[in-house]
């Protein structure tokens, strides 16, 4: 969530908060990563490919991520040539399309969402989905992410897959009014992510959020 858009100061450190309790947190017997060489590092150069980033509007393993045409979600970024992280990279994204679609339709229970996070991963997600939720808002405008880079467990259980995210043109609109919440560019619009994603032992292709780990005010994404 865009913190800068709460329309008031106790929604704005509520929200803050909410953004460093939320991230990260117990253990769920995923694997974490402590168990990913390097986790933590980022690469020089991530591994590059010539396939494109998954549609925005699409329902993968036929779970309906779809969201509103002023709703925009863009992953900027190359995928990895091992099909593991591949696979782990295009969920992190129907990750955060989960929680976003989450938002649109006003639950935290969506079934996007408990598709792609388990653990803490999930507890995160219902965090943010009900954050926007409890506030009166949606959201609008356009959520870019980029420099992703992926990284692999010895055992291949699990991917870590870190990347920056831009907000700068992301906003809160109240629900009720239309009234679009926008802020002027800052330090603030910048966010360094790191999403542990395991695989769904019963699918070939499905794989879930366990961890989510934040630092916020990136400069490195700038």
């Amino acid at each position: 969530m865009k913190r800068r858009t709460l329309p008031t100061a106790a929604a704005f450190a509520a929200a803050t908060a909410l953004l460093l309790t939320a991230c990260g947190g117990g253990d769920d017997g995923s694997a974490d990563s402590d168990q990913i060489e390097g986790a933590g590092q980022r690469s020089e150069q991530p591994s590059k490919s010539a396939e494109p980033a998954a549609p925005e509007q699409e329902k993968p393993d036929g779970v309906d991520v779809s969201l509103p045409a002023d709703m925009k979600l863009v992953f900027d970024w190359d995928k990895p040539k091992d099909k593991k992280e591949a696979a782990a990279m295009d969920d992190a994204a129907n990750f955060f399309r989960a929680i976003y679609h989450g938002v649109d339709k006003r639950s935290a229970e969506d079934a996007s969402v408990v598709a792609y996070a388990t653990g803490a991963g999930l507890h995160y997600a219902q965090t943010q989905v009900k954050a926007w939720i409890d506030g009166g808002w949606t959201a609008t405008g356009t959520l870019r992410h980029y420099d992703a880079t992926t990284r692999s467990a010895g055992n291949g259980s699990s991917v870590e897959v870190a990347f920056c995210a831009d907000s700068g043109k992301f906003f809160g609109k109240e629900v009720k009014t239309g009234k679009v919440l926008t802020t002027e560019p800052s330090i603030e619009d910048f966010d360094y992510y790191r999403i542990i994603m395991v695989k769904v032992p019963t699918s070939d292709t499905l794989w879930q959020a366990s961890k989510v780990f934040v630092e916020t005010k990136a400069a490195e994404c700038q």
